[in-house]
């Protein structure tokens, strides 16, 4: 045993390691919060009129230093959406439904949590809107997100077809896209004005709607998702 192991010292190696660990945890936390101050500006002044300049301001930073995790500001704006759709795909949707009553009970959640992130919906709006120029930096994200959105909602409506839960014939590309929308559109109602427009209870009729009008049975939501309004 080593002199410094029985005398209860760390040897130069492990003292190297901690401090490394170390470092990597003070990067770690300053980059979640470069990520969580860019959701905020890209929410309030949209891509093209936030800074990088303020965003290390608020972070308590060079804007150099910022640079050292990020190497641009449409590096940033990538990074911050991927980073949000990670943790609403583990979150939400690391699993196949096994029925379209399911994947609309999971899908209303979804606009659950979303009530509670102002800042992260507002972003989404904004960038969405300023997306639409084939040149914004986002545009390719927004496209590939909504293809994306359908094809996953596809998926779980096919087999229900299949399997005899909705009505043979129900076009399902276009309800993947109908329900995109309609989520969409009461976010953007919800964040003008948070406190009055009830986007949950509205996402959570329409779901229920639109489900007893596609299953061969009627059925609507489950009775613990559906909202006291609905039942």
């Amino acid at each position: 045993m080593a002199q410094n192991e029985r005398s209860g010292e760390r040897s130069p190696e492990r003292k190297a390691a901690s401090a490394g660990r170390g470092t990597y945890a003070v990067g770690d936390e300053r980059r979640s919060r470069i990520l969580d101050t860019a959701v905020e500006h890209f929410a309030q002044w949209g891509f093209h009129a936030s800074s990088l300049a303020r965003i290390a301001k608020d972070v308590g930073i060079t804007q150099g230093g910022l640079l050292h995790h990020f190497r641009s500001k449409e590096d940033l704006l990538v990074q911050v959406l991927a980073r949000a759709d990670e943790n609403d795909k583990e979150k939400f949707f690391s699993h196949e439904f096994v029925s379209a009553v399911e994947c609309y009970a999971c899908l209303v959640r979804l606009a659950e949590y979303n009530s509670t992130r102002l800042g992260r919906t507002r972003m989404f709006n904004v960038l969405a809107a300023e997306a639409g120029d084939p040149g914004h930096p986002a545009h390719a994200y927004f496209t590939r997100r909504y293809t994306d959105i359908v094809e996953h909602m596809s998926d779980p409506l096919r087999q229900a077809v299949e399997s005899g839960e909705l009505k043979p014939g129900t076009d399902i590309v276009a309800v993947s896209q109908e329900t995109a929308a309609v989520m969409d559109g009461l976010q953007v109602q919800w964040v003008l004005d948070p406190k009055g427009f009830d986007m949950v209870g509205r996402f959570r009729a329409y779901a229920d709607r639109l489900l007893r009008s596609i299953t061969v049975d009627g059925r609507g939501l489950p009775a613990d998702v559906r909202g006291p309004a609905d039942v």
